[in-house]
This record gives C-alpha cells, sequence and structure tokens, in this order.
C-alpha cells in the first residue's frame, strides 16, 4: 500500500494535463517508479532495467514503441539514449498530452545528447528523497526562504520534529527506510552500495577495481560540506585529478553528490570561486565514513559537516517539491580574508565565509548553518560582505541551528530550528 504523501505529486498531476511528456528525475531508490505507479496506475509500465526491453528498444526503436504504445511509463530512460528523437517524433505528430512518463536516474541537463532532442516537449521534475516535512506529514509547500513572510506562513503549519534529529539525519532520506521502519540500515545501505553503486555509477566511472572504487565513494563522503579538493582526492584515491573531476562529475549526474556554485560577484574580490561538495543523502554519507549509529555520528568528528549537509539538503528538497529550479538561486560565499571569531570566550581565526546564499530576484539572504544550541549575532558576522553588491539588497539572514524555537538575534538576523525549513 503506498502511504507516503509525496509533494510533488500535485504538480506531476497537473503537469501531465498540458505536457506531452513528464520526465522525473532523481537517484535511484528515490522513489520515481513507485510515483508514477500510485499516480498513473492505470498507464502501461516498462523498465530499462530489464535487459530484454532495452535490447529490443536499442534494435528498433519503432517496434518497441509500437509493442508498447503510449499513454507509456519507461523506468531508467537514459539507459537508451537513442529512444529520444523517436519520442520527439511521436510528440511531435500528436497534440495529446501525457503521452510519456519517463523516469531517469540522470539530470536531464547531464545527460549526453538528449537536453536538444526532447527541449521544449517535455516537462522535467526532480525528485529527492523524502523530506522532513514529508516525513512528519507536514502540509506545506513553499520553499525555504528567511523572510518575514516566509516565516509567517510556516508558523501556521509547524509540526514538533521530535527531541532527537541525529536518528532521521543518521537514517537517511530513502523511502524504503521509512515505509519499512524494520529495515536494517545497515543491510539497506550495504545492499544499496552493492546493487546501484558498484554496478550503475561504477559501470560509468570504469574505476580500475573495487578496491579503488570503494576508495574514491569514501573519500568523497568524508569530504561533504567542504569546498572541494581534486588533487586531495587524487592523491588519496591513487588516480590522476582529471579523473578525479570526471568521476565527482558523473556523481552530480547521478544525483548522488551536489555541487554548490560560489557566489562570486565582480565586486567580491576576495571570493574563493571553487565550489563545496555535499553528499545528497546523509545515510548513505553516514555508511560510507562509518558512522553506523546515530550517537556515534552526533558525537563524532563529521557531526558539523553532516548537520549542514543535512540542512542543505533540505532547503533544497523544498525547492524541488514545489517544481522549482534551485541552480540559479542558491550560492554560498567564502572569502580569502582571515578573520578572528570569538565564540564562548575561545577565539579563534576563520574564513569569511557564508554558508548559503539564497537569491530572491534582487534579495539576498545569507544563511548560516551551526551545530548549536546557543546561536549568536557574531557567527553572521559575514553577512555584511553582501551589502555592496550593486542591483542587490541584503535581506533578512538567518542561523539554522538546534534551539527549539525561533529567537530574533538583530532586526535583520533570525535564528530558525530545523522545523522552519
Amino acid at each position: 500500500m503506498y502511504s507516503i504523501k509525496r509533494h510533488i505529486a500535485p504538480i506531476i498531476e497537473r503537469r501531465a494535463k498540458n505536457s506531452k511528456a513528464i520526465l522525473l528525475t532523481g537517484s535511484r531508490q528515490v522513489g520515481k517508479s513507485t510515483l508514477f505507479r500510485h499516480l498513473f496506475s492505470n498507464v502501461n509500465q516498462v523498465t530499462f532495467d530489464d535487459d530484454l526491453l532495452l535490447a529490443q528498444a536499442s534494435e528498433d526503436i519503432g517496434l518497441f514503441l509500437l509493442n508498447n504504445p503510449a499513454p507509456l511509463v519507461i523506468d531508467e530512460v537514459q539507459k537508451c539514449p537513442s529512444i529520444f528523437n523517436k519520442l520527439k517524433i511521436v510528440m511531435d505528430n500528436t497534440d495529446n498530452y501525457g503521452n510519456f512518463f519517463l523516469t531517469g536516474s540522470q539530470k536531464l541537463q547531464l545527460m549526453e545528447g538528449i537536453s536538444d532532442s526532447l527541449a521544449g516537449r517535455v516537462s522535467v521534475v526532480e525528485l529527492d528523497g523524502l523530506s522532513l516535512r514529508e516525513i512528519n506529514d507536514v502540509d506545506f509547500d513553499q520553499h525555504f526562504v528567511p523572510s518575514s513572510e516566509y516565516i509567517s506562513a510556516r508558523e501556521e503549519k509547524l509540526k514538533d520534529y521530535g527531541s532527537d534529529m541525529w536518528a532521521t539525519i543518521h537514517r537517511g532520506s530513502y523511502p524504503e527506510l521509512y515505509a519499512n521502519p524494520e529495515r536494517e540500515w545497515i543491510d539497506y545501505y550495504q545492499s544499496y552500495v552493492k546493487t546501484y553503486l558498484e554496478r550503475d555509477v561504477n559501470k560509468l566511472i570504469k574505476a580500475s577495481n573495487h578496491l579503488t572504487f570503494v576508495k574514491f565513494m569514501t573519500a568523497v563522503a568524508a569530504r561533504t560540506g567542504q569546498i572541494v579538493n581534486y588533487a586531495g582526492i587524487a592523491d588519496q584515491v591513487g588516480v590522476s585529478e582529471v579523473t578525479i573531476k570526471e568521476w565527482i562529475s558523473i556523481l552530480e549526474k547521478s544525483g548522488i553528490v551536489y555541487i554548490l556554485k560560489p557566489y562570486t560577484a565582480s565586486v567580491l574580490k576576495r571570493a574563493i570561486k571553487s565550489p563545496k561538495l555535499y553528499f545528497r543523502d546523509t545515510g548513505l554519507c553516514s555508511y560510507l565514513t562509518r558512522w553506523l549509529t546515530p550517537d556515534t555520528l552526533k558525537n563524532g568528528a563529521m557531526a558539523g559537516a553532516m548537520f549542514e549537509t543535512f540542512v542543505i539538503n533540505e532547503i533544497l528538497k523544498s525547492y524541488t517539491n514545489e517544481g522549482l529550479d534551485y541552480d540559479f538561486d542558491v550560492f554560498f560565499y567564502n572569502g580569502r580574508d582571515k578573520k578572528k571569531r570569538s565564540t564562548d570566550g575561545v577565539t579563534e581565526e576563520v574564513d569569511g565565509e557564508i554558508d548559503l546564499i539564497i537569491q530572491e530576484g534582487e534579495i539576498l539572504h545569507p544563511v548560516e548553518i551551526k551545530m548549536s544550541t546557543m546561536p549568536k549575532a557574531i557567527m553572521a558576522s559575514e553577512f555584511d560582505v553582501l551589502d555592496g553588491i550593486p542591483d542587490k539588497k541584503r535581506g533578512m539572514g538567518a542561523i539554522i541551528c538546534l534551539i527549539d524555537r525561533k529567537l530574533y538575534l538583530r532586526d535583520n538576523l533570525v535564528a530558525l530550528p530545523l522545523k522552519y525549513i
């Protein structure tokens, strides 16, 4: 029985009525085919995970579509790139909507040779793992932005997520782990790595051997929440820096990691232009880095990075679950200038950094992510770097942390608990 309410479902249903095709992208096991089966139960469904069907489609696409006429659901459509030109012809010769419902484990803009074929003919929707809102059945569909309007709207549907968020951070976001609470965490992720990562992702990466692939995945997972250092990963894995860049691109293409771009307005002369890397699922990241329980993760060396990774992903999900593309709206800032910061009587030298910048039109909302129960205004000392950017204004800033209630620290700075995302 399908019991998890996916927030993207109404958007897919609406677009199916006025689009000739829908492409639902997202990493393996986030629930793409399950969602389509739920929404379009009367539509014939095939999958290119079936080698026989994939061979039929690859050898004679016309015959394949004759045997499987529209409307049709095709899972893992990226495995047969040659089908897209044929789908283009079919869609160009019909006025009907809802002809094809496609799922793919790669983003459309990253699929070689596909973007041109389907440009303007397909509605693209991204499905992520379960969000906190979905896990806790919170009926709220606006993307996160720390504006007064958003905060007021969000407060109408606040829900307590419980006292220990680390159980959720550690468990991850794959639907099967919540549809089947008895499923053992380590068994699920061990199977995920062997069934999907080692089969699908390593097939694209083509690592020389199993050990090299494992070392690469572990090295990347250990760097979640950090500026990408291709040379450092290359040294650890034992391959070239060029190879690491190619492999990380494949992880991004497959929805395993997200590459957050730096905000590089010309006025920010000291900005570091390298991107940051985040694993898309904190459960998978925990498994690969061998934090095997919520308590060891919470108290371990990666706790801060994992908390930041979790928050970034929740914010991205708030965009995708509203049917929005976040690529042009979210950034981070890291300056080359060191600053002295005092926290709890301890002075340390830190980079000038803003964890996340959310762009809403001409307004820039800076966001700091802290694994703290005592947020202070000094944690946002770098936010004023945004004040000198032409044609932009600094809006309400936020510190997302582990407090249990909203707390204004200045008139333009608010500390928010996770339940506000």
